[in-house]
């Protein structure tokens, strides 16, 4: 048979009806992603164009040309690229904390039974619904009162062991799921060999969960990265100050500058870093999201 005839068959093997049925859900989709690309368009439009072509209706016309020094004017004019590294010291440290912490308590939880197990997992779930709101303020009274908020330093550390530690029950509750459905026989294997259950776990179990792991680093990373109300409470200088409160300071600052196209180019390097992680692992975070329900 050849290549167009199969082709054809697989043509007309095609639930014709099946997809009518599907046809309203696409077209919402396809109206959604119409009005996400074009309002990206315009952010990146805007962020080349300058503050006069903005407010006449003509950024995306580039009738003065590309104005790529908006982005250099951001990123060293206005402290974007110290917001922009101090979020990037934030995620990264708070995401290979969580790993350390989470991994070892999700496959003690999901291996082994005791009589707290269900306990310490009832706890999880029910700390993921307390608001961050309901903590926040008492928090920073006590940290106010131990005074440790005069010191940059200080205050990093301080950021890391707070976003680490309200992430710990969701991370946590997602890794134990892809832990709970991986197969016994590889444990059983490796005890035969004599490998303690320790380097078992370091090994063997935490790279198979591999899948997991990538997609809630993601999520993390993308959540701390957003972050806005802890860091209005306790990132109080502006060099400790992450990305999301430090766009809301330039926001105020441009009623005194008027410079709105750098604020645009200020937005578009924000947001790099999280399309650039869905960019090229969208199929991490697919085989992730749908691994923990498959038993292994």
């Amino acid at each position: 048979m050849t290549e167009k005839q199969l082709k054809y068959r697989s043509f007309r093997s095609i639930n014709w009806r099946a997809e009518r049925r599907l046809l309203p859900g696409y077209i919402i989709l396809s109206l959604w992603m119409l009005f996400t690309f074009v309002l990206v368009g315009w952010v990146v439009g805007a962020s080349l164009s300058t503050t006069k072509e903005i407010f006449t209706g003509k950024a995306l016309h580039f009738g003065s040309g590309l104005h790529f020094e908006n982005y250099v004017k951001a990123w060293t004019g206005q402290n974007v690229s110290v917001f922009f590294f101090n979020s990037l010291f934030y995620s990264i440290c708070s995401i290979l904390l969580l790993i350390l912490v989470c991994a070892p308590a999700a496959y003690v939880l999901s291996r082994f039974k005791f009589a707290a197990n269900r306990i310490i997992q009832s706890g999880f779930v029910a700390a993921m619904g307390v608001p961050v709101v309901m903590i926040i303020l008492p928090l920073f009274s006590q940290v106010s009162q131990m005074n440790l908020l005069k010191a940059d330093g200080t205050i990093r550390a301080l950021m890391i062991y707070l976003y680490v530690g309200f992430n710990v029950p969701y991370t946590t509750i997602f890794l134990l799921s892809f832990f709970a459905n991986l197969s016994r026989s590889y444990e059983e294997a490796a005890a035969i060999d004599g490998c303690p259950p320790m380097r078992t776990f370091w090994q063997i179990m935490l790279p198979l969960a591999q899948p997991g792991i990538i997609t809630v680093t993601i999520f993390n990373f993308i959540n701390i990265w957003n972050e806005y109300f802890m860091s209005l409470i306790f990132a109080n200088s502006n060099n400790t100050r992450p990305v999301a409160v430090g766009l809301y300071s330039m926001i105020n600052s441009m009623k005194y500058t008027g410079d709105w196209a750098g604020m645009f180019a200020a937005v578009i390097i924000v947001f790099l870093p999280t399309f650039l992680l869905y960019l090229f692992l969208s199929e991490k975070i697919i085989a992730g999201v749908t691994g923990g329900g498959i038993k292994g």
